[in-house]
């Protein structure tokens, strides 16, 4: 009778953002893991994985692991960032930009037998037409010197990461040799 050599796996399973799938994959299989399932879910996709419980190595690749996932939840926090105060301004500048607009409105409407009131009404609606036309690009050149001041960043990140899976594939085919 033959025997069969049984190995016990350790389970896991992690959930990311659908753009961040593949790069999330191939971090975890740097460090042993084996992707064994996707699925889809509310704020992204969630990853099945398994690896073999008495893998060679196993608490410095833990600790690498636990460095990685800082450094990919870094990574992701500065990509927010690139946008967020852009986004804040806008949301602000455009609600301030309605209202001008809208009280443009109200003026026209609500002043009746008023010439002054409703030319009045005319320019201040005006006013808020510019306002919000003039937001997106206002966002687009804020989003833009926000990117442009953490790209270096984040690729200095991003290299971090690199050299960090590195280490834990060197440490995963050390013993296989």
């Amino acid at each position: 009778m033959q025997e069969k050599d049984f190995v016990s796996y350790e389970y896991r399973t992690v959930s990311v953002k659908e753009k961040d799938q593949a790069k999330a994959m191939d971090m975890y299989e740097a460090f042993g893991w084996e992707v064994t399932g996707t699925s889809s879910a509310l704020d992204g996709v969630t990853l099945s994985l398994k690896r073999d419980r008495h893998i060679p190595h196993k608490q410095e690749l833990v600790k690498l692991e636990r460095q990685a996932e800082d450094t990919f939840a870094c990574i992701g926090g500065l990509e927010r960032s690139k946008t967020l105060g852009a986004s804040v301004f806008s949301y602000i500048f455009g609600c301030i930009a309605a209202l001008v607009l809208g009280g443009g409105m109200c003026l026209c409407m609500l002043v009746e037998g008023s010439v002054p009131a409703f030319a009045g009404g005319i320019v201040l609606g005006l006013i808020g037409i510019v306002l919000c036309s003039v937001n997106y690009p206002i966002y687009k050149r804020l989003a833009a010197k926000k990117t442009k001041a953490l790209l270096p960043v984040i690729d200095e990140t991003e290299e971090k990461l690199a050299n960090i899976l590195e280490r834990g594939s060197d440490l995963l085919t050390s013993e296989r040799i």
